[in-house]
């Protein structure tokens, strides 16, 4: 579940490059959102946490766990989550359903989109609403030689629950989302980076079409 609300995130923020680089970080993911219909690239994702007591202190938080990959993602409602190493496992959303094929376990589980984006901010992108309409934007540090805006959450009575992250955080450079921080209420950090970047590209409908190969698992879940 972790992976899909992670993917879902990020979808958010691929919905354009023509943002000069002394604007704002808020103004520069507006502009991303709204004029970007499809992009493709490659990810990090790592895992980290805060130094144990028996552990160096003066290092930061420590990696944990790290997977790679390649991103694809078509406005509205569409993208694939491909993590190729240390495992292969692919997430896909063909715009009614989510897909999260495990090759190891050669298992495939189907879901209907519009629960699991009820809750996430990939709601946002899937639609077409406004960022602002479900998000404050708040300027954050430059860092990294990024320029940081935190998304925070508006309350939505509606609502059917509650982001499992109390930070969320998108690092622009030049018009583009670089790196994605979520911090849980635990005080863990997910550091998702990503790189070759390519927007407005001509993607196949056919490459969000999925067929479990014979002799799989297959779990639909309501």
């Amino acid at each position: 579940m972790f992976r899909i609300i992670l993917a879902l995130l990020l979808t958010t923020v691929f919905s354009s490059a023509n943002v000069l680089a002394d604007n704002s970080a808020a103004d520069q993911l507006r502009q991303f959102v709204r004029n970007s219909k499809t992009a493709e690239g490659d990810f990090v994702q790592q895992q980290l946490r805060a130094p144990r007591a028996n552990e160096a202190q003066d290092k930061g938080l420590k990696v944990v766990r790290q997977t790679q990959g390649h991103f694809v993602f078509q406005r509205p409602g569409r993208f694939i989550w491909d993590t190729q190493k240390p495992y292969e496992q692919k997430l896909i959303a063909d715009g009614k359903q989510l897909i999260l094929w495990d090759q190891d376990l050669n298992q495939a589980t189907f879901r209907p989109s519009t629960q699991a984006l009820a809750s996430t901010p990939a709601a946002i992108l899937f639609g077409e609403t406004s960022l602002d309409q479900h998000f404050d934007l708040v300027e954050g540090q430059e860092r990294l030689g990024m320029k940081w805006v935190d998304l925070q959450a508006k309350k939505d009575p509606n609502a059917k629950g509650d982001l499992p992250y109390t930070k969320i955080s998108i690092g622009m450079v030049d018009g583009l989302p670089k790196a994605l921080e979520l911090t849980d209420g635990l005080g863990s950090v997910v550091l998702v980076t990503l790189s070759q970047i390519q927007l407005n590209i001509n993607v196949a409908p056919s490459r969000f079409v999925f067929k479990p190969p014979q002799g799989a698992e297959v779990l639909r879940l309501n």
